[in-house]
């Protein structure tokens, strides 16, 4: 799948930058022309991968390069002025070579929270292709200015884009864990399942053609109808073969082997389908209830056969209650494990996002006391050091 990535604000433009260092090591082709937006310059010139030509400053008039804090009301009114500075960036971009467009940003700061939503309302309104939103929320231990942020944020992105894939923090922050570690670790794990999840189907000449095609069109599908998505993922290392297994092998349920070995190929893509569902999800939920459901085993072809994939569909099937449950192989020969990849669109039970919404509602008539509280905790985070002070993503 094609994408024209967008990053908004700190958070956005570094898992932007993240993913093209993902495609990098992984030979992948999926992003086309990635773009970030901020306010601030400083956060704009720590960016490695995503060309200077390509990162957009606004807000210049108003905050002069300093960025927006964490006032998210400022950061949409500097993108809905500047909107025609981020145009101009987006009009180097091959649309006719895009399948969507994907818009990267942290719910809980000022920039991306605020701005984000305005840049795909103003997407929506521009282009044909789709708008994708993916929103990362902020943990718990951030401060209270930060979660009613992504309270505000969150319903107005969902509102905006054609679907709005969610990673929440404080699900993925480990104990012990500096910020710049922590964050580090959570865009690594940001930029592997929707980096497996985009890049199925984009076969480059001479690779493995997958025996069921997950295309553009089949991720499109699973996430048409709007709604929030979460993606699960879990993987197992297996031993690389020479025999790369090929279509007619996956096609009658083996792995180029013994029956022993089909055998074993089908088990382990079905205990990984479900591993990935029951595991930890990118936004915690009740899968119970899921519209679409789409399925990706990704891995070396003579580990992937149709009977793993067509088991675990069913599978879903019987777990979600939806009778809309998509899936297919995505083979990688130069792969050393076998992963399996679920996205499951238009989730309803979800109880961070009735957690949001009470937040939202209470901080209203606390709003000076929760900026005060999230002043304190920047200027803890001061004295900690100024290695504490790195990019928290």
């Amino acid at each position: 799948m094609k994408l024209a990535l967008i990053g908004f604000g700190q958070a956005g433009g570094k898992i932007v930058d993240k993913f093209l260092e993902y495609e990098q090591r992984t030979g992948q082709d999926v992003v086309r022309a990635p773009i970030a937006v901020n306010s601030a310059t400083v956060d704009l010139q720590g960016l490695e991968r995503i060309p200077e030509d390509n990162r957009v400053l606004i807000g210049q008039s108003r905050v002069k390069g300093h960025g927006v804090g964490a006032d998210n009301e400022l950061g949409a009114e500097i993108a809905e002025a500047d909107l025609d500075e981020i145009q101009a960036a987006i009009d180097r971009v091959p649309v006719h070579e895009v399948d969507a467009f994907l818009v990267v940003a942290g719910l809980g700061g000022g920039t991306g929270s605020g701005g984000a939503p305005v840049l795909a309302k103003h997407l929506k309104h521009v282009y044909e292709e789709p708008v994708f939103g993916l929103g990362v929320l902020p943990a718990a231990d951030e401060g209270g200015i930060y979660t009613l942020n992504a309270a505000r944020s969150f319903r107005t992105f969902v509102r905006e884009v054609d679907n709005l894939l969610v990673f929440d923090n404080d699900a993925w922050r480990s104990a012990g864990e500096s910020m710049a570690e922590g964050y580090d670790a959570i865009n690594e794990e940001i930029v592997t399942r929707f980096g497996v999840l985009f890049g199925a189907g984009e076969a480059a000449a001479g690779d493995q053609v997958a025996e069921s095609v997950v295309d553009s069109s089949e991720i499109i599908n699973t996430l048409d109808g709007g709604g929030v998505s979460t993606v699960g993922y879990a993987r197992e290392p297996v031993e690389r073969s020479d025999d790369g297994g090929g279509f007619l092998s996956r096609l009658g349920g083996g792995s180029g082997g013994s029956d022993r070995d089909a055998v074993d190929t089908t088990n382990r893509i079905t205990s990984l389908v479900r591993k990935a569902a029951l595991g930890r999800l990118t936004l915690p939920c009740d899968i119970d209830g899921a519209e679409r459901t789409l399925l990706v085993a990704a891995g070396p072809p003579n580990h992937l056969n149709r009977k793993g994939i067509e088991r675990g569909r069913k599978w879903l099937e019987e777990e979600t209650g939806s009778m809309e449950v998509r899936g297919g192989d995505y083979p990688l020969p130069g792969s050393d494990s076998v992963a399996g990849v679920v996205l499951f669109s238009g989730v309803h039970q979800v109880p961070r996002v009735k957690e949001l919404q009470k937040v939202a509602i209470e901080a209203q008539d606390n709003i000076e006391e929760i900026r005060a509280e999230s002043e304190d905790n920047l200027q803890n985070l001061v004295h900690e050091g100024a290695e504490e002070l790195a990019p928290l993503y």
